[in-house]
């Protein structure tokens, strides 16, 4: 039953299309929750080293501020455990604004049947949109690493299928992020260099090494980078007339506009072009944006319909 079940996932994933990657929408103050298992937990590793707390400190100098990086995870734990975990964390929907989840490896370690696997991942993805609010572009995914190419993987009698098992079992993962339209971040062909670098593989000859994280971190930050670039403003007022008061502004702006323009969202830069803020506002003639941003120079970009129909400047902090 089982075997029968993982090549037709397999036959799934080697004819399927790769999947477009989402954007993922960071704003200040971050606050992250990491789910997963002893690959976010990181066992084996200092503290410091663990994936999750890694993209944490490297936020950190990009001019983001992090007000929480919290992880639920242990090593051994399965799409049950986790879901059982974060049902007893009493955890409060839409009190993050970054949540990542990261988990199955040993649902396939376990033997267990690939068909319980794909509801308690949607359960759990539908927990992580529930934790941000409902909005899936704070929401990403990683897939499963693959421990066959570490020494305990190699020694393992059943090597063999490993890695078509965490294939089936990513596949699946892929599919689901897909359709809810988050963030997947593919770290299995690093793990896979496990055998060839020997600094990737943690102490313990099984769970990567604080090396190993730092490459899953670069990755997810290559795809950060790209989608700021994207964004990059050029720093010109243009557009309607807008007013923003008070300006300079300390806690928040105002924003008049013209009765007949709908704004529908507003989007804030700093002087650098990079976009820090990301607002939806009804269709209404005056608008309020509390403001959790550094002292500095800034623009603010109205759009209508996905439309630019203003570009102004403001100031906070004098």
């Amino acid at each position: 039953m089982r075997l029968t079940a993982l090549f037709f996932l397999l036959a799934t994933f080697f004819t399927t299309a790769t999947l477009p990657a989402q954007q993922l929408n960071l704003e200040n103050p971050i606050r992250f929750l990491a789910l997963g298992d002893s690959y976010t937990i990181g066992q084996s590793v200092p503290a410091d080293q663990r994936w999750p707390l890694q993209l944490r400190d490297s936020l950190l100098t990009r001019a983001y501020t992090v007000d929480a990086a919290d992880i639920i995870a242990t090593t051994g734990w399965t799409t049950t455990n986790l879901l059982n975990a974060i049902d007893g964390a009493d955890l409060t929907e839409g009190n993050y604004n970054l949540v990542s989840l990261l988990i199955g490896v040993n649902n396939q370690y376990q033997g267990q049947d690939f068909a319980l696997y794909e509801p308690q991942f949607t359960q759990l993805l539908d927990s992580c949109l529930a934790y941000v609010g409902g909005d899936p572009s704070r929401v990403f995914v990683l897939s499963i690493p693959d421990y066959a190419y570490t020494p305990f993987g190699e020694n393992n009698p059943n090597a063999s299928t490993i890695s078509m098992e965490i294939d089936a079992y990513n596949s699946i993962n892929e599919s689901i992020a897909a359709d809810y339209g988050v963030s997947y971040f593919n770290i299995t062909p690093i793990s896979r260099m496990g055998l060839d670098q020997p600094g990737l593989v943690a102490g313990d000859g099984l769970h990567p090494s604080g090396a190993q994280y730092t490459l899953w971190v670069e990755q997810i930050l290559e795809q950060l980078d790209q989608q700021t670039t994207s964004t990059k403003k050029d720093p010109a007022k243009g557009g309607i007339p807008m007013l923003i008061y008070p300006n300079p502004a300390t806690e928040e702006i105002r924003i008049m506009n013209p009765k007949d323009i709908f704004i529908d969202r507003f989007l804030i830069y700093n002087s650098s072009g990079l976009m820090v803020k990301n607002v939806e506002v009804s269709a209404i003639s005056e608008h309020q944006i509390i403001l959790d941003l550094p002292q500095g120079l800034y623009y603010l970009e109205a759009l209508e319909r996905g439309s630019t129909v203003a570009i102004e400047t403001f100031v906070i902090g004098g």
